[in-house]
């Protein structure tokens, strides 16, 4: 994209006017790429997110215990979750991957573009202070924590739970395979409850993965 398109693009999706436009440029790069990568405004993101979208529960849902706020922050901010507010902003046409990661598409893959949705989170701290990436964040997110109803349960947690009330041992994760380019990535894990059952699944990374597995068995088991 030219510096004009990619001025566009952050005022449009992201509401703001960089400063600083390397930031953004960088927040969209691969690390398959020959210059700088989003890896350390990824880094920043992430932990940013976490915080905005804690605080924000927290103001939500007053009387809800942490237990229950903790399974709503982790589903809001999943890996697939992530992706898919970066697939409503447009995300994976525009992610500068080199020649071989495009090729094995992986600025297609929730990895990529969940991480992207981070490093922009990183780039609008650094370039426009905190409140500039919280309205980002509350704007694009709105929808998905209003929706959640109850506090959902991760997969793992209620498949242990389960587990343990029909008074057998913990599920036991296993990765089977790993597939893909290094820079994209499949995993194959199997979880398993003795005396209940198992299930395979892939996913991205093995905590995409896993999670799969242990939604596939829980469906089978409740």
């Amino acid at each position: 994209m030219s510096e004009r398109d990619l001025a566009a693009f952050a005022e449009n999706a992201l509401g703001h006017r960089f400063n600083d436009p390397f930031l953004l440029e960088r927040a969209l790069s691969h690390s398959s790429t020959a210059g700088d990568s989003y890896e350390r405004l990824e880094f920043l993101g992430d932990r940013v997110l976490g915080m905005i979208i804690a605080r924000w529960l927290f103001e939500r849902f007053p009387n809800e215990p942490e237990g229950k706020l903790s399974h709503r922050l982790n589903a809001l901010v999943a890996r697939d979750t992530c992706a898919e507010v970066g697939r409503r902003l447009g995300l994976p046409q525009r992610i500068r991957v080199g020649r071989q990661a495009r090729e094995d598409g992986a600025h297609h893959g929730d990895n990529v573009i969940g991480d992207v949705v981070e490093a922009l989170i990183g780039a609008l701290l650094l370039d426009g202070g905190f409140d500039v990436a919280e309205q980002f964040v509350r704007r694009s997110w709105v929808g998905l924590l209003e929706n959640q109803g109850a506090a959902p349960k991760h997969p793992k947690s209620a498949l242990q739970e389960l587990a343990a009330a029909r008074g057998r041992r913990a599920p036991a994760y296993e990765t089977v395979a790993r597939s893909g380019a290094h820079h994209s990535p499949r995993f194959t894990v199997r979880v398993s409850v003795k005396g209940l059952g198992e299930a395979e699944a892939e996913g991205s990374s093995k905590q995409e993965a896993e999670t799969a597995a242990a939604e596939l068995l829980l469906s089978r088991l409740q």
